[in-house]
């Protein structure tokens, strides 16, 4: 990866659920939990300077397993390219998606895994008790597919920011606070690795949190989809990356990896992108935005994924939603911050932000802008997603070559993780 200082200089030359709230409802209690509004609030002055180091301590670990580069995608392990070649084009689809599954069977999704090769899941709709998820994740891990002899684990995912934001609660799940609540906590890597264990124990090994966006103090609650929940760290973007890195190094700490979301930011606007199509461009943003710091030190302190969302940011890229934006994830998330890892979207599957945008489609500009996982909220979108990324790679050949980029990316993640072992 890039060092901080190249991050900086790139970023200075491009110059030259509700949000995961629990996904088309516009009340984010709607899971069990109380609707009550924090207020946005921090003694910190904002800034509009370039992103900047904050208090990140820690690096990514090394990798010890033997890798090759081409030309034409990103670095790949003997045992990734074995299992990437011996796919379908149908599991390498299924292997760019993740999709929701509700509180109910276990076996609810294993249609999408075994037709499909569904290589990611959400649990989304308010679980209860952790022995009910364990049991769920062990079935989900049984199911996963096997390639060439090889068993390819899932990525097991909750939204367990905290506050209106956790879809795992009761028995095993401590009540966590709001992220403006955590940002006062004088030990939140250590509070966020108990989380994290919580997580793990329950067999999820993904956690769809920490929200890295800055509400700044004269916005505060009128941002619908962050501020009106307390769902930031603060209103500065050093207020915001202290957090943000703190509690995403704690879920590593517990073996659980974190997503920092919504890049390059939802704190400016004032629509919730799952509920609305309006009120969701930020006119402010640009290219090297102070705002961008929570996302950059994250990424200097290890994080291996990071959330998109679908808000327009017109000083960039006009009316195009982020997560379909060229400039904005391969531009900007992969060149000018040296991100290498696995880019996942927002709710695509019910977000208002992008129902005029066929389903298919969806997926498609994804990974055509440089994202891997696309995250949908209605798992019988599956198989039009399957298909619209097949067709889409068998008639255009930079296509195929940005499919196997991202299966390469998913499938490298999940050998990190231990998801996926040779030999």
């Amino acid at each position: 990866m890039p060092t901080r200082a190249s991050h900086l200089t790139r970023a200075a030359a491009g110059l030259a659920v509700l949000a995961l709230v629990g996904c088309a409802s516009d009340d984010p209690g709607a899971d069990g939990t109380s609707s009550s509004s924090p207020s946005s609030s921090t003694s910190a002055e904002d800034t509009t300077s370039a992103p900047s180091s904050s208090a990140a301590t820690s690096s990514p670990s090394s990798s010890s397993r033997s890798t090759t580069a081409t030309a034409d995608g990103p670095e790949a392990s003997a045992c990734v390219e074995q299992v990437r070649d011996a796919m379908t084009p149908t599991q390498q689809a299924g292997q760019l998606l993740m999709a929701a599954m509700q509180p109910g069977p276990a076996t609810s999704l294993d249609g999408p895994i075994g037709a499909h090769g569904l290589g990611s899941m959400l649990y989304l709709g308010g679980w209860q008790e952790s022995a009910t998820v364990a049991a769920a994740s062990t079935h989900l891990q049984d199911v996963s597919p096997t390639v060439d002899g090889i068993k390819v684990g899932m990525l097991v995912a909750a939204d367990q920011e905290g506050g209106e934001v956790q879809q795992l609660t009761g028995s095993g799940f401590t009540s966590m606070p709001s992220g403006l609540e955590q940002a006062q906590d004088p030990d939140l890597r250590s509070s966020a690795k108990a989380w994290g264990a919580e997580l793990k124990q329950a067999g999820v090994n993904v956690n769809l949190a920490p929200t890295a966006d800055t509400v700044p103090s004269e916005i505060g609650t009128a941002n619908e989809p962050i501020g009106k929940w307390g769902r930031q760290y603060g209103s500065t973007p050093q207020a915001a990356s202290k957090g943000t890195v703190a509690f995403g190094q704690g879920m590593q700490d517990a073996g659980v990896e974190p997503t920092v979301k919504h890049f390059p930011g939802l704190g400016r606007i004032t629509g919730n992108t799952d509920l609305r199509d309006t009120g969701i461009t930020d006119s402010t943003m640009t290219r090297d935005d102070a705002h961008l710091t929570p996302f950059a030190d994250s990424i200097e302190a290890g994080t291996k994924i990071v959330m998109v969302g679908s808000a327009h940011y017109s000083k960039i890229d006009g009316e195009t939603p982020a997560l379909f934006s060229r400039t904005i994830v391969d531009g900007m998330l992969r060149d000018d911050l040296g991100f290498d890892g696995v880019v996942i979207t927002d709710d695509v599957g019910a977000a208002k932000a992008v129902a005029a945008t066929p389903v298919g489609e969806r997926a498609t500009r994804f990974i055509s802008a440089g994202g891997d996982i696309v995250l949908t909220a209605e798992p019988a979108q599956v198989p039009t997603m399957v298909s619209a990324i097949e067709a889409k790679a068998k008639g255009d050949p930079a296509f195929a070559k940005q499919v196997t980029a991202s299966v390469t990316r998913v499938l490298t993640l999940k050998e990190d993780m231990g998801l996926l072992r040779c030999g």
